[in-house]
């Protein structure tokens, strides 16, 4: 069959390889599965029931939740008559909410529980097109009604006209709008197409060794487009999607699900190895011994270089020894993580491969659905430190600045009612612009080096990308999040949120006293710890790359705190305003430069 809309991936899975568990969720203890048949037949039915209620093509509706099989039955139904989903963040506020609402003009919203109805119940208030009446709740929830009250709406005798609604829609309609994480600003609308989204399916997908015998863990929100092109691309491939219960019990899950694959954002790589650090401290002498051989092993690892027979052997040791619990703890079937949104540290890299647990670098932004370029599962043609080579049917330049310019059938229509910024974002010629500072490797491999907002000059005309010294910094057991400043001034500094429970930890360990954080922060051991972990950085970097100085916040940055985003990218203009005193502290001092 042809595939030109996304919901003809679901009919295209039917036709190929229908399906037990095409999605599959944990209630009260246990795994309910839904084959691709009930997916298919709950889909057509909401979308009937959608029809009665007067819902017409181009309507927006809005889904927030956390990731479960409705949020997919929603998004289908909706496709499916013609509409335009407006998916959300949960963790976003009700002001957020109130814009993006009032922005998008959605008619109807599917919530997931109660703390998210709470929050639309505020952001809705005085609105003149929504009401308490017009939201639908996954969770069953007294005083709201539940999505399935729907199903009692549809109508079988409206299903020759959903068929004709279906036939009517076209690849250049649009599919979605999804609102940035407004990291500058106020969230932009990205308007994405079918022929978009259906494009990066087809092109992304061809290099995934997957197939319909396999099963994928979903976590990152589905709102985001990264977990939600995905998605379609699991569906397309037949590949059985496995929601986890939350982020804490990620975990348990793996263990339970054993997927063969699973997405992530660098940060969830991050505390993943930050766990497996912290543990080894609880280990013997002996044991203790024999991870750190096994990880300064892996960190030597390599796709593009033999290292000879006794590193090889010597590895596989490794591997028996130590990396198999790894292995284990992600379910032990895992062909490989497929990881973007954000830059990982190629040393994270390396030693993940090493464990032979690969780990596929993408890179792309909402306005491209998502995937630009994309890392190869085949060792030979990976090459650990770039994002892979730019997917089939999708034109990548740089230009002259270092900028990331974009073409392909991927590429967004614009930004809703914003013609201003939509042609912004766009050269004279066409090409998109993402924003993103990058360079080929070996004429063919895609490095990003750094975002172009964030880099920065200092005092002296220095020019400091600060995201990789951020993310080596982050590899410190210690250290939550980071973020190096500096823009005109004399040296670079950096404001770091510790990671609170490793910290605790050595100070009993080292007989410290602990209270709290902000107690902790002032020991003279604790600062010097820092320090340590600073200096380890910056012995790779230029003299004018350097941490002179450092603050430790004594705060957690959090998506409701304003420092990050749902994806855990660094709000930098709110860390910015909001530290400003620490700031000002910083630079009111002489400091030997």
């Amino acid at each position: 069959m042809q595939i030109t809309r996304v919901f003809d991936l679901l009919e295209y899975q039917a036709q190929n390889f229908p399906k037990k568990d095409a999605l599959a969720c944990k209630e009260y203890g246990g795994w309910v599965h839904y084959s691709t048949q009930d997916f298919i037949d709950t889909t057509n039915q909401l979308a009937t029931a959608l029809l009665e209620l007067g819902v017409q093509k181009g309507d927006k509706i809005a889904i927030i939740s956390n990731n479960r099989p409705e949020w997919n039955f929603v998004d289908l139904a909706i496709q499916k008559i013609g509409a335009v989903s407006v998916p959300m963040y949960p963790t976003i506020t009700a002001e957020d909410y109130r814009y993006i609402l009032d922005h998008s003009e959605s008619k109807l919203i599917f919530a997931g529980n109660q703390e998210i109805y709470e929050k639309l119940l505020k952001a809705i208030e005085g609105s003149k097109i929504l009401s308490p009446e017009k939201i639908f709740t996954f969770d069953q929830l007294p005083q709201a009604q539940h999505w399935r009250t729907l199903l009692k709406k549809a109508k079988t005798d409206r299903l020759d006209e959903l068929e004709k609604i279906k036939a009517s829609i076209q690849p250049n309609d649009l599919f979605t709008i999804i609102y940035t994480s407004g990291t500058t600003g106020k969230p932009k609308g990205v308007m994405l197409s079918h022929k978009n989204v259906v494009s990066n399916v087809k092109s992304a997908i061809s290099s995934l060794v997957l197939t319909y015998e396999h099963k994928a863990l979903s976590f990152l929100p589905l709102c985001h487009i990264f977990e939600r092109t995905v998605t379609c691309a699991y569906i397309y491939k037949g590949i059985s999607i496995y929601y986890a219960e939350s982020m804490d019990t990620i975990g348990d899950n793996l263990k339970e699900v054993q997927p063969h694959v699973f997405t992530a954002v660098p940060r969830i790589l991050e505390k993943v190895y930050e766990k497996i650090l912290a543990k080894a401290k609880t280990l013997s002498p002996l044991a203790q011994k024999l991870f750190y051989w096994a990880l300064e092993l892996a960190e030597q690892y390599d796709t593009q270089e033999n290292k000879g027979l006794l590193y090889n052997v010597q590895l596989s040791i490794a591997n028996n020894l130590v990396f198999d619990k790894w292995r284990e703890a992600l379910g032990g079937n895992v062909k490989y993580i497929i990881c973007g949104s954000a830059a990982l540290n190629p040393k994270l890299t390396r030693i993940f491969w090493g464990a032979c647990i690969p780990v596929l670098e993408g890179y792309g932004m909402t306005e491209t659905s998502p995937v630009i370029t994309a890392g190869s599962p085949t060792k030979q043609d990976y090459v650990i430190g770039t994002v892979g080579k730019v997917i089939e049917g999708v034109q990548v330049k740089i230009a002259e600045d270092g900028e990331i310019l974009v073409k392909g059938d991927n590429v967004m229509i614009g930004y809703y009612k914003d013609p201003e910024h939509t042609a912004e974002t766009f050269t004279e010629d066409g090409w998109l612009k993402t924003g993103d500072i990058g360079q080929w490797i070996q004429g063919k491999y895609l490095k990003i080096t750094d975002r172009k907002k964030e880099i920065f000059k200092t005092s002296g005309g220095k020019y400091i990308a600060p995201q990789p010294i951020e993310n080596n910094l982050k590899l410190s057991l210690y250290i939550e999040q980071a973020m190096v400043i500096g823009e005109n001034q004399k040296f670079p500094a950096v404001l770091i949120s510790p990671f609170e429970e490793a910290l605790k930890n050595w100070c009993l360990e080292q007989g410290l006293p602990y209270e709290n954080l902000a107690q902790a922060i002032d020991l003279a051991e604790v600062q010097m710890l820092y320090q340590q972990e600073i200096d380890k950085v910056n012995e790779g970097l230029a003299q004018y790359e350097k941490i002179k100085k450092f603050v430790l916040l004594p705060t957690t940055w959090s998506i409701e705190g304003g420092e990050l985003t749902p994806t855990l990218k660094l709000k930098r203009k709110n860390i910015l305003q909001k530290y400003e005193s620490y700031i000002n502290e910083i630079y009111s001092q002489e400091v030997a430069v």
